[in-house]
């Protein structure tokens, strides 16, 4: 059996890709990219282990001249959209991590990338494979609930401990210019999978930022809000999500869903738990249940990775999959048009918290008549994309220049913020 060559861009995040890819029998990791040399030596040591011989790269433009059918994206996450395009269009297959684009002109030309090549291109927002997600997505297509007519998506996840390592006090860190609805699909992602519903509006807020600093010097290291996004789904029911850095710990991936015949819900302190309730024949009586659902797609393989709950196996598993034709891989990979759908739902929300929350109608790039008007939408906060169409990161102001410095001292001395 020939195997699937597959490149890795990103050694971190990537990591885990790797990991999965290590215990394959139908794929070889050919190749890994990263510009931070400790994170391939790190990949170096699990070659040496594996017995696996993976060429490691410094660039990406030697990286992209390597022999590979597929290439996984764990690169930053406002830069997968350029990357993706590029690779599809050479022939290769792309598995991009969250977020899929920057800006909706992105969108567009992600979709006609894979369109106009054929590649496989799937989305690894693995909030969608989680238990609790995977099991509301089953027993809604079995109908337990009926349609749906609201939602919550909740990904709440404080990240200012850690803004050292996950920014290096680059000042220019695409985390740095995150706005508030940008980091939207872990909350809005499983509710889109889950329903199988498009969304056609949304109304966008953020929450008062909070200025973090580290208590052990008082100095400023971060800026984090909330946002929120209220969507609107084709069926005319109403989904909120809620991410950003709010105060909690442990964080939060929770979900409900709430239909003409009951509802679900994951347990918002114990993420592999779940409850739902289903109405019976008569009105307001029915049958409340709490459980654990097990993995019921490839659980065997599931079970020999841990990470985000076992979710994090299936991104990949499903993208291998639907390369090669098979059912779970053909159902279960997102897919450009759904990953769009997700990802321009925050982009939109921004515009609508810009203008007084006003709703602001979502495009169908599934159809061409609609893209047009967005070939040329690159607004964003990002100046070297945006050009004249720049938006402000915050109504709240910047950072000073002086924490930048602060924030990479913490990160080369190998500390977290305090």
């Amino acid at each position: 059996m020939k195997k699937l060559r597959v490149g890795v861009f990103g050694a971190h995040r990537g990591m885990t890709m790797i990991n999965v890819l290590a215990q394959r029998l139908d794929a070889e990791l050919t190749a890994v990219c990263d510009k931070y040399a400790p994170a391939l030596d790190g990949v170096k040591k699990l070659g040496d282990e594996k017995g696996l011989a993976v060429t490691l790269y410094d660039n990406f433009e030697d990286f992209f001249r390597h022999e590979m059918d597929a290439v996984v994206l764990a690169n930053y996450a406002n830069e997968h959209a350029p990357f993706a395009m590029r690779l599809m269009k050479s022939g290769r297959h792309v598995l991009s991590e969250v977020l899929p684009t920057e800006t909706i002109a992105q969108a567009v030309g992600l979709i006609e990338a894979a369109e106009d090549s054929g590649m496989v291109y799937a989305y690894a927002e693995n909030c969608c494979y989680m238990r609790g997600p995977m099991e509301m997505r089953r027993r809604y297509e079995n109908g337990d609930i009926g349609e749906v007519q609201y939602a919550e998506g909740e990904y709440i996840h404080d990240c200012s401990s850690i803004w050292p390592r996950i920014t290096y006090g680059e000042k220019d860190h695409w985390r740095n210019r995150l706005y508030s609805t940008f980091y939207n699909t872990h909350s809005l992602g499983p509710l889109i999978t889950i329903t199988g519903l498009k969304p056609v509006q949304v109304v966008g807020f953020e929450t008062n930022t909070h200025v973090q600093r580290d208590y052990s010097q008082n100095k400023i290291i971060c800026a984090l809000s909330g946002g929120i996004e209220m969507v609107t789904l084709e069926n005319g029911a109403i989904v909120k999500s809620v991410h950003g850095g709010l105060k909690r710990e442990p964080g939060s991936h929770n979900y409900e869903i709430y239909g003409k015949k009951g509802m679900m819900e994951t347990n918002r302190w114990d993420e592999l738990k779940m409850s739902s309730y289903i109405e019976g024949d008569k009105l307001c009586v029915g049958e409340l249940a709490h459980y654990e659902p097990e993995p019921y797609v490839s659980h065997d393989m599931a079970a020999k990775f841990q990470g985000h709950g076992g979710s994090d196996f299936y991104a990949t598993h499903f993208f291998l999959e639907k390369i090669l034709g098979k059912p779970d891989g053909l159902k279960y990979s997102i897919d450009v048009y759904s990953a769009v759908d997700m990802g321009i739902c925050g982009i939109l929300a921004y515009r609508s918290i810009l203008n007084g929350n006003a709703p602001v109608k979502i495009p169908d790039l599934r159809n061409k008549a609609e893209r047009d008007a967005f070939r040329n939408d690159n607004a964003c906060t990002n100046p070297d994309i945006a050009g004249d169409q720049l938006l402000p990161v915050t109504s709240a102001g910047f950072i000073p220049d002086d924490s930048y410095d602060y924030v990479r001292q913490i990160w080369l001395n190998g500390k977290n913020a305090e």
